[in-house]
């Protein structure tokens, strides 16, 4: 069944029934500039696109720089800073040019070289960047971030100042959805050379996308105002956008009702307690859309307790999935027994735990023989730090988590940490057992999958694994046959939850507030919403 179809009281196809103007919504006439305030999750670790890793600074970035794709209204990929491409007929070269005429905003020309070195600086072991590994798909790119192999055999090249080629390992339909992701956008290598890490500072940042880096004031907000140089300035509509860190959403619902801001956009942007009062109050500012998302438990492999895989499966027996999506989320989010969310594109989604058609009696008896087996019991429990992000619903579910795992001899010494300080300790390996989420970076099974291969880095929270399951990884990446490597990704899928590599928990949805003076905010499952789409009404 469709996640999305299966969603209560949710606009389907948001975009399908907006009129045909909207989407390019021109720029408003008006003396007065158009700002724009913004709740934004967390304060952002970094807005270098090699040193990041939230949703919360991927929505700045993405205003400031744009990639060979960009995201449309409704969270498409469509063209963005080249406006067209080839792909070879084994799919295998990807030949893009730019646009003439596209400049950074300090006037200096985009320039195909801009991506080279960006995605050379992606990849290069000296930059460290966490998420390098999803620009594997691109020929020698794992060796060269591995340090095997020099830039120079990347698979990335310009042909000239317009044209880029870039040529991948095996032939990958998402392509054009991954290139929307900001570690893949270009880098001004003239600015870097300048400045060093300190490019990415105000004063020094210079952007290809509509708006530019103005000021940064730490745990305040940070502010970009719009790029006149870029190429489709004309129809960008709000001057200047503010984006507040929102981790503690019931303030940031007291300032969205004092009217401080015009919307809070994240997956967590309002109180679940609050939905029927928003409902009553402030009807169709509050929104619940589905997404393209699992959330769940990470068990840290490298170490005991949880290196033990009997445990880890006695664990994921404990959760009552359902209790806590519909009597503690409530949010509409789903009970999830598998990692890939279903309506996954390119993907049937029939992998799940074999323990999901039991009942809880029967799983916690199975779950108290595993950890008899392992050597605790009521007199001698399992005990580990259970970490979690600090919010009140966030709290919420982990103290219902712990009361269930209590059931079953195993006590949670519950942790709590803002968003970018939780994802430090996991990233880290610093941790026993933590909440993670994973947003699809592409709407593929790869973008979820890909997380558990030993050589997915610092995504691989827990360290999982298993050859097995990366040469199946390795098969499917190389098999033109959509229904086979479906098939493949599904045998992969099936081993990670065979072997408990984490406890998948929920589906979830976003909780956006949107005020009504806000225009071209479009629901969609990827939690895409960039602010050159939107306008303001006076």
């Amino acid at each position: 069944m469709s996640h999305i179809k299966s969603m209560p009281a949710i606009i389907l196809c948001a975009l399908c029934a907006l009129p045909a103007a909207l989407l390019y919504q021109p720029a408003l006439s008006t003396e007065d500039l158009m700002v724009f305030h913004r709740g934004n999750v967390a304060e952002p670790g970094s807005l270098d696109p090699h040193q990041s890793g939230g949703t919360w600074e991927n929505n700045i970035i993405g205003e400031l720089l744009m990639g060979l794709t960009t995201d449309d209204i409704a969270g498409q990929p469509i063209p963005g800073a080249a406006e067209s491409w080839t792909i070879s007929a084994d799919g295998l070269i990807w030949t893009f040019k730019l646009r003439h005429g596209s400049v950074w905003s300090d006037g200096i020309p985009v320039k195909a070289s801009d991506f080279v070195f960006g995605i050379r600086r992606l990849l290069d072991p000296k930059t460290a960047a966490r998420y390098a590994f999803i620009a594997y798909v691109i020929k020698n790119a794992a060796a060269v971030n591995s340090g095997e192999m020099t830039k120079e055999n990347l698979g990335v090249r310009a042909i000239d100042d317009n044209t880029l080629e870039i040529i991948l390992e095996e032939p990958t339909p998402f392509f054009p959805g991954l290139l929307t992701h900001y570690t893949t956008f270009p880098i001004p290598e003239h600015v870097v050379q300048k400045y060093g890490d300190d490019w990415v500072k105000p004063g020094n940042m210079v952007s290809n996308g509509p708006y530019i880096l103005k000021s940064w004031a730490a745990n305040d907000h940070v502010k970009v105002v719009k790029n006149k140089l870029f190429y489709d300035a004309a129809k960008v509509a709000i001057d200047e956008v503010y984006f507040y860190p929102t981790d503690d959403v019931s303030s940031a619902l007291n300032r969205f009702r004092a009217g401080e801001l015009d919307a809070n956009i994240g997956s967590l942007g309002f109180p679940v307690s609050q939905t029927s009062w928003l409902q009553e109050n402030l009807p169709g500012q509050a929104h619940i859309t589905p997404q393209l998302a699992t959330s769940y438990i990470v068990f840290n492999i490298r170490t005991r307790p949880f290196s033990d895989k009997g445990l880890r499966r006695a664990f994921s027996m404990c959760i009552d999935r359902e209790t806590l999506t519909e009597k503690v989320s409530r949010d509409g989010r789903l009970p999830a027994y598998a990692f890939v969310p279903p309506g996954t594109a390119n993907y049937e989604a029939t992998a799940q735990l074999d323990f999901a058609g039991w009942s809880m009696e029967e799983r916690q008896a199975e779950a108290l023989r595993l950890l008899e087996e392992a050597g605790y019991n009521e007199k001698n429990p399992l005990i580990f730090e259970y970490l979690y992000m600090a919010n009140l619903d966030g709290r919420r579910s982990a103290v219902v988590l712990a009361a269930m795992l209590k059931k079953c001899n195993i006590i949670a010494r519950l942790i709590a940490n803002e968003a970018r300080v939780h994802y430090d300790m996991v990233q880290g390996g610093n941790f026993s057992a933590a909440l993670a989420g994973w947003s699809a970076d592409y709407d593929d099974p790869h973008t979820f999958l890909n997380l558990l291969d030993s050589r997915a880095g610092a995504y691989n929270y827990g360290a999982y694994h298993n050859p097995k399951y990366d040469q199946l990884m390795d098969q499917a990446a190389t098999t033109l046959d959509a229904v086979e490597r479906a098939q493949l990704l599904t045998n992969a899928e099936q081993m990670s939850l065979d072997d408990s590599a984490v406890a998948p928990l929920s589906y979830p949805t976003s909780k956006m507030l949107i005020a009504p003076h806000v225009k071209g905010y479009v629901p969609n499952a990827n939690m895409y919403h960039r602010n050159r789409w939107m306008w303001l009404e006076k």
